[in-house]
């Protein structure tokens, strides 16, 4: 089923002893045993300057102290990276170069540099399957390997290690310190291959500004990977000191400049699909971990994390339009977004709730018609035109279909390349990264957030599933309109639950309450999508050519509505009978 939410296990960066790799507020921290300091394999060169260009030779600020080298010519450096990109157009690039943003804040002139990388993996692509990337840059006559893992439920932050090569060629050796245990063995016994390459030229710029110091990239350039190619021209906003609110402050002020697309997908992430001449992946939301004994506040913040990096991936294939699970799960993020939002109004008025509730409504209502039409014709029609082969029309009906897919694919990017939507997404990451709740909460309702997460969770979900339970009464004799009640109902509680059960996950009917909640909630949507469907039809008119198709798809999903109901009635009944977690002692 296309419209399947199940939310497989999160995948989480690890060390080399498979432990998570721990965070903190600011950057990727490094587990104590997990480094070793590396002898430089040959002298290093400066890089590669422009020209004219003006050198900056101010060190860049650290948001995380260096541990101490055991050597002074240590070669390999564990730091993590702080940054977004912003996807512009190739000819307004001068033009973001010379914004007020950076032309009042920027130290100098910046450097200028010609960096040449070529990204590598095993034949069967081992390190990406594993969130891992390995690229080996040139600058000048300097060689940089380096180690990167996929960013977790955090939109701004990986973990990055490098390491001083001879040439371009990868030195595995220097990169088993940052690759887990477990995947040592197969990775020493199966050979590295080039997968890609990238020729970028970047004009990078150091902006200081109150709040910190932010490196802005002007980077210019393609992706190469055999005969394919992908140019690339982006702007990419990396924490050098102070908050990291500072680069959604750089990122609004260049917004105002121009049109930019905030993005989190990573050159690497983009020339491997290149390579594989695959379409962005579109992912389901990833489970996150809660403390039982985390604070409200911290609750918040990780929950609305989760919901934007979700957002935030899933926007490459919504924009490329190839995979239609990108607008679905692009409709997912932004359903469980505004759930959060919801969620957050139970601890008082907030200011600016609404306002980022409303932007994310109306982008929400410019993906639905695209899902829609996505579910008729890979589900809906197929399978109908399949179990009726001696019926006419259905290949009329299909071609009329697939102008309304267009035409509601064209409105879903319109809203996507609007500015509009650029500036929600930064308002919203500065928000969640500032915890701008803090100061929209009124007075009176601050210390609400201090209280502990799971009395919290116990009150709103025991009152959810109440208000279910409460809606679901003498099930069996529903009427239609009822039973869409019970599945928005529904579809509240699931929400909740994902964000809220991680504060019971120890108990044992925690995994068994989830599993009935989605199995109802899927049954739910299944009834649903009829009345969609025969929305859909109606829109589309009585074409002769398609009359009778569009009259058997009606009549099988009107049999099919009155056979769902006992199945329903069943799930509906397990529902009922499942333990709620929060309510034991």
């Amino acid at each position: 089923m296309l419209k399947s939410d199940a939310t497989p296990a999160r995948k989480t960066a690890s060390a080399p002893d498979g432990n998570p790799v721990p965070k903190d507020n600011k950057r990727t921290q490094v587990v104590a045993g997990f480094l070793r300091q590396i002898e430089p394999a040959g002298p290093g060169a400066e890089p590669e300057i422009d020209e004219g260009a003006v050198i900056d030779q101010t060190p860049s600020q650290d948001t995380t102290p260096a541990p101490e080298p055991a050597q002074s010519n240590a070669a390999a450096r564990p730091v993590g990276e702080i940054e977004l990109k912003l996807l512009v157009d190739a000819d307004r690039m001068a033009h973001f170069n010379a914004a007020p943003i950076i032309a009042a804040h920027a130290r100098n002139k910046g450097t200028r540099k010609h960096l040449k990388s070529v990204y590598y993996d095993t034949p069967e692509r081992m390190l990406r399957r594993n969130g891992l990337s390995l690229r080996v840059r040139q600058s000048g006559a300097r060689f940089v390997q380096t180690v990167k893992t996929d960013a977790a439920d955090d939109p701004l932050r990986r973990g990055e290690w490098e390491a001083s090569v001879r040439s371009l060629a990868p030195d595995l050796a220097l990169a088993m310190p940052f690759v887990p245990e477990k995947l040592r063995s197969d990775l020493e016994a199966q050979p590295l291959e080039a997968v890609f390459t990238a020729d970028i030229h970047r004009h990078a710029r150091i902006v200081d500004l109150p709040s910190g110091t932010v490196e802005v990239a002007f980077d210019q350039g393609e992706l190469t990977a055999g005969d394919r190619s992908m140019p690339v021209s982006e702007i990419e906003l990396e924490l050098k000191g102070g908050s990291a609110s500072t680069i959604y402050e750089v990122a609004l002020r260049l917004a105002e400049h121009g049109a930019v697309k905030p993005s989190i997908r990573t050159k690497s992430a983009r020339g491997f699909d290149l390579a594989a001449g695959n379409p962005p992946s579109a992912r389901r939301p990833r489970k996150f971990r809660l403390d039982p004994s985390v604070t409200l506040d911290e609750a918040f913040a990780t929950i609305l994390r989760s919901c934007f990096f979700h957002l935030l991936q899933s926007l490459p294939a919504a924009e490329d339009g190839r995979n239609p699970e990108g607008v679905h799960q692009l409709r997912v993020s932004l359903r469980r977004l505004r759930s959060a939002l919801d969620l957050m109004r139970s601890v008082g008025a907030l200011s600016n709730l609404d306002a980022l509730r409303s932007e994310a409504k109306w982008l929400a209502q410019d993906l639905s018609a695209a899902r829609d039409w996505d579910v008729f014709q890979l589900e809906t029609l197929p399978t109908i035109a399949k179990a009726c082969p001696s019926v006419a029309g259905f290949d009329a009906l299909g071609l009329a279909a697939a102008k309304r897919q267009s035409d509601a694919y064209r409105k879903a990017h319109r809203a996507l390349a609007d500015r509009r939507c650029a500036v929600f997404l930064i308002s919203l990451g500065n928000w969640i990264e500032t915890r701008g709740w803090r100061s929209d909460v009124a007075a009176e309702d601050l210390g609400r957030l201090a209280e502990p997460a799971v009395s919290f969770a116990q009150r709103i979900l025991s009152a959810q599933h109440a208000k279910v339970l409460k809606r679901g009464r003498r099930f069996k004799s529903l009427s239609a309109e009822q039973v869409h009640r019970v599945r928005l109902a529904t579809k509240r509680l699931r929400y909740l639950s994902e964000f809220l059960l991680p504060l019971f996950a120890d108990r044992k009917c925690a995994r068994k309450f989830s599993r009935r909640l989605a199995g109802l909630q899927e049954d739910l949507g299944a009834f649903n999508d009829m009345a969609v469907t025969a929305s859909l039809l109606d829109g589309l008119g009585a074409e002769p050519d398609s009359a009778i198709a569009a009259a058997a798809i009606a009549g099988w999903q009107a049999r099919a509505s009155v056979g769902v109901q006992p199945s329903l009635q069943g799930t509906w009944r397990d529902f009922t009978a499942a333990r709620v977690p929060w309510s034991q002692a």
